[in-house]
């Protein structure tokens, strides 16, 4: 019996500083390891970046990316979030076609049940922001589908713990 396949979120504090992003991604290329998403940005503290990286595989995989993470100097600290205490969320601008009012109207109905934002407004298209979850975002994607999406931009996912705990002071 195999070990199973599923989602793992890695937080790492890295050096805020040219370069990183290559050297890590460089690291999985070498290795063979598949990025699914990867967000990057500044943190509480200017001379450090946080990285969220998703990957998918198992247990023994996860493992392997972490010491190999934890081997780059530019790395301050890498973390495996639990999913059970980690507040992740993911941003999307998808745009659809609306070529009628109808069409326009119904796209403006899901977007307000999702909670998301039309954020442009063209003659036959809608650009529509929608933040949440992975499961949310494809859910939308899905039911836009049939309107004809032109383009999608996605973040890729960002997350945190809950609570007090943090990443970098742990």
């Amino acid at each position: 019996m195999g070990l199973e396949e599923k989602t793992y979120m890695i937080s790492a504090i890295v050096e805020h500083k040219p370069g990183v992003l290559f050297t890590i991604s460089n690291m999985f290329r070498r290795r063979g390891f598949n990025i699914e998403s990867i967000s990057v940005g500044a943190s509480e503290q200017p001379d450090l970046a946080r990285m969220t990286i998703t990957i998918k595989g198992d247990e023994s995989i996860v493992e392997q990316v972490i010491k190999q993470l934890r081997k780059i100097i530019s790395v301050v600290k890498v973390s495996l979030l639990d999913p059970r205490v980690t507040v992740a969320r993911e941003l999307a601008l998808i745009k659809v076609n609306t070529p009628d009012t109808k069409t326009r109207s119904d796209v403006i109905n899901y977007t307000e049940i999702f909670k998301g934002h039309i954020v442009d407004v063209a003659h036959d298209s809608l650009i529509i922001e929608i933040t949440g979850d992975e499961d949310k975002i494809n859910a939308f994607i899905e039911l836009m589908k049939p309107f004809g999406i032109k383009e999608i931009a996605r973040t890729g996912i960002a997350a945190l713990p809950r609570g007090m705990k943090s990443t970098i002071m742990e």
